[in-house]
């Protein structure tokens, strides 16, 4: 029976077809080994030991033919996983950041309105105002260029 899987991997792999035929052959490892691959290989998502064993080989051969089409297996899924947690942390720190502002915002806003009597009509000219400057100057806010404003009208 072995020998007949051989010869059919052996014939899959010269017609470049993958007929999923494995190839049974003795592994020895240590019982340290052993157990790691017991402890991890579930953690990895892999339904046996085996497939856990054939995916460290195929990442440990894409990682000594890095040059080679296998590194693609080999990098590609962990620069992905590298960029993932670098976008989520920062996308977290972001929304953090944001949060705190928009209750900053909102505290100056209640406080403004509380000790300033605006009409209707000069709270929206000032939003439109306002809108087109965060426009102009790219969101970037200067207080001091908004007092030289406010005293020019004095």
């Amino acid at each position: 029976m072995e020998s007949k899987n051989r010869r059919s991997a052996e014939n899959s792999e010269r017609s470049g077809v993958c007929d999923d035929v494995k190839v049974k052959f003795p592994l020895y490892v240590f019982p340290e080994t052993m157990q790691k691959i017991d402890m991890l290989y579930e953690a990895d998502n892999c339904k046996s030991k085996t497939e856990f064993i054939e995916k460290a080989i195929r990442f440990y051969c894409g990682y000594l033919l890095n040059k080679d089409s296998v590194a693609a297996e080999y990098a590609a899924p962990q620069i992905t996983a590298i960029t993932e947690g670098i976008v989520k942390g920062t996308e977290q720190r972001l929304s953090r950041a944001l949060f705190k502002v928009a209750v900053e915002l909102g505290a100056v806003s209640h406080m403004l309105a509380a000790i300033n009597d605006i009409d209707d009509e000069t709270m929206v000219k000032l939003r439109a105002m306002c809108t087109d400057e965060v426009r102009k100057i790219n969101g970037v806010i200067n207080f001091e260029r908004a007092v030289r404003y406010q005293r020019a009208d004095l």
